[in-house]
Order: structure tokens, then sequence, then C-alpha cells
């Protein structure tokens, strides 16, 4: 199946609806952008095989899995060398309550966020994970008090877009 290089009007259809529900059926798809299932499901492979689509989730709800402290925390290596950058990665891959890591300019070298059930779980992980690895200076958290906004859809162009070749981004 050929891989599109192009992401014409149709293309674009496809990635906001199934961005917006992911579990829609291909005939339900088919018919909210104007195809046949035959081309839609053609059209949905050959975006997941150009690596556009990565994965399909469920989003869970924190709250109700008892998961009610958002928090950010920048983190400061002594040194940014190689091997240090490389284990701190490491480390935070491994934590399940790690859900984003960011490596920054700026101020800090690391932005965390991190999903908790209370401060004591937040603690612990401090405590006990974060500052047990070797080269941190400076661990500075901020506690999300209200998510104003939380989306998973990236926005998309109104018109056609070409696709970079492969390797290049």
């Amino acid at each position: 199946m050929p891989r599109p290089t192009v992401l014409d009007a149709t293309d674009l259809a496809i990635l906001d609806r199934l961005q917006a529900d992911a579990r829609i059926s291909n005939v339900e798809l088919a018919r909210e952008v104007n195809l046949t299932a035959t081309p839609c499901f053609n059209r949905v492979k050959a975006l997941e095989a150009s690596g556009l689509i990565r994965s399909q989730v469920t989003l869970l709800d924190p709250e109700r899995l008892g998961l009610s402290l958002n928090v950010f925390i920048q983190v400061s290596l002594e040194k940014q060398r190689e091997e240090a950058l490389v284990a701190f990665e490491r480390a935070m891959s491994a934590r399940p309550e790690v859900m984003e890591c960011y490596l920054m300019t700026g101020d800090s070298d690391y932005l965390l966020r991190v999903v908790v059930a209370d401060m004591r779980a937040l603690e612990r992980f401090i405590l006990h994970s974060l500052s047990k690895i070797p080269g941190i200076s400076n661990i500075r958290s901020s506690i999300a008090i209200k998510q104003v906004r939380y989306k998973t859809a990236l926005p998309l162009p109104d018109k056609g877009y070409t696709l970079p070749a492969a390797g290049e981004h």
C-alpha cells in the first residue's frame, strides 16, 4: 500500500475525526469523510504505514482512579553531560507516574508532568525516586490547582500538507 507524501483534505479529515474518536467504525468514518468503506480503510492503513498514526489509546479519568494531584516538576542537573542526560531520561521512562518528560532550554534541564494520588505519594516519588538519581542539583515542584484545558488532538492544517521525506523533521 503506498504511503502518502501529500495529505489532501480527505486525509486531514480522516486524521481529525480519528483524533476525536479512534473507536469510530470504518463505515461511519467513511460516511463522515465522503468516501466508501474500502478507499477509507486503505487511506487509514496508508496513514498508519506513513507513521502519522502512531497508536490508538483509551484516555482514562485520573480523578476516578484516585489520581488527583497533577504536578509539574522542574529538574536541573549538575552537568549536562550525555551520560547524565541518558541516565535521567532512562530513570524517568521507568516511572509510571511520570506522564511527560521534556528536555528544556532555560532555567531547568527537564520539565516533568507527574500524576499521583496525593501529597504523600508526591513526597515518596520525590524522596525515593527522583532525588536518588545521581547528578540532580535542583528540584522545583508546582502543583496544578485546576486543569483549565487538556486535549490530545493536534492542530491540523486546513488545506493539503506535504510530508517531509523519511528522516527529515
